[in-house]
């Protein structure tokens, strides 16, 4: 059996996707249990901040780290709202520099449909993956969080920012014309951003889930209700454990949970 805190799996991307838990002394390679029963029970919570045993409210932070830890601000999910390259604070200004001021990618990634978003350089294809993208693509390289925010505002207006979790477990996607889409991006985006166009690879990239059976009716784990669960492991794309009977796992959303996890 494997004890520890819940954080988002760590990720390796290959001709399949490899898939880690990072638990107590112990790190899962949770891949390798596919047709597995595995068994998970919450035994508590753990701030992924402070450590408190305080019930988890948001992103796997207790209710005031939420609202004062760094990497809890609202610039995280809105990348325009970032400030750091104009040198003014949000909650950390040495923490948001960090974060804030290195290349930036603004993409389109085809999961259940396709979206726009943003990610650091260095969170590819990582980021990819967590969002259970089957092909991805890389539009542009801008220096800082914001100029890519800007991006991004500018195509929701022809593209989605939000990926429907119900059809990109059930594999539901319709192909696309990537050339095309590419185009009509770069067509929609402002003349200062254009120098920021990545025109070297402009092949998407692939990606393939370890999944042997995909959920036809989609049923949500609530570990916090429920309290235990047990199941054949049959897939994990995104950041969800999919199981025989269709329910699955958001590992991320659960961040900071206290589990047991066993396996047969």
């Amino acid at each position: 059996m494997f004890s520890g805190v819940l954080k988002k799996m760590s990720t390796d991307y290959g001709q399949s996707i490899g898939y880690y838990l990072d638990l107590e002394n112990d790190f899962v390679a949770i891949h390798q249990y596919l047709d597995h029963t595995i068994k998970i029970e919450m035994t508590g919570y753990e701030c992924l901040a402070c450590s408190s045993s305080e019930p988890i409210f948001r992103q796997g932070f207790c209710k005031k780290c939420f609202f004062e830890n760094p990497s809890a601000g609202d610039w995280i999910m809105r990348p325009e709202l970032s400030t750091a390259h104009l040198n003014i604070e949000d909650r950390d200004l040495e923490y948001e520099k960090k974060v804030q001021l290195q290349p930036h990618i603004v993409y389109l990634a085809l999961s259940s449909h396709l979206k726009v978003g943003v990610t650091r350089k260095t969170q590819l294809p990582t980021r990819w993956i967590d969002q259970g993208a089957h092909e991805a693509l890389a539009i542009l390289e801008v220096p800082n969080r914001y100029l890519a925010g800007v991006g991004e505002v500018a195509l929701k207006d022809y593209f989605s920012d939000k990926t429907n979790w119900r059809k990109m477990l059930q594999n539901e996607a319709d192909p696309i014309d990537w050339d095309s889409e590419r185009n009509k991006a770069i067509d929609n985006l402002s003349n200062d951003l254009k120098p920021y166009i990545l025109n070297e690879n402009t092949t998407p990239l692939h990606l393939n889930f370890p999944v042997n059976q995909y959920p036809k009716k989609v049923k949500s784990l609530n570990l916090v209700k429920e309290n235990s669960f047990l199941g054949v492991l049959k897939g994990i794309k995104g950041q969800y454990l999919i199981f025989e009977d269709d329910t699955v796992f958001n590992v991320r959303s659960n961040e900071g949970l206290k589990i047991n996890l066993s396996m047969n």
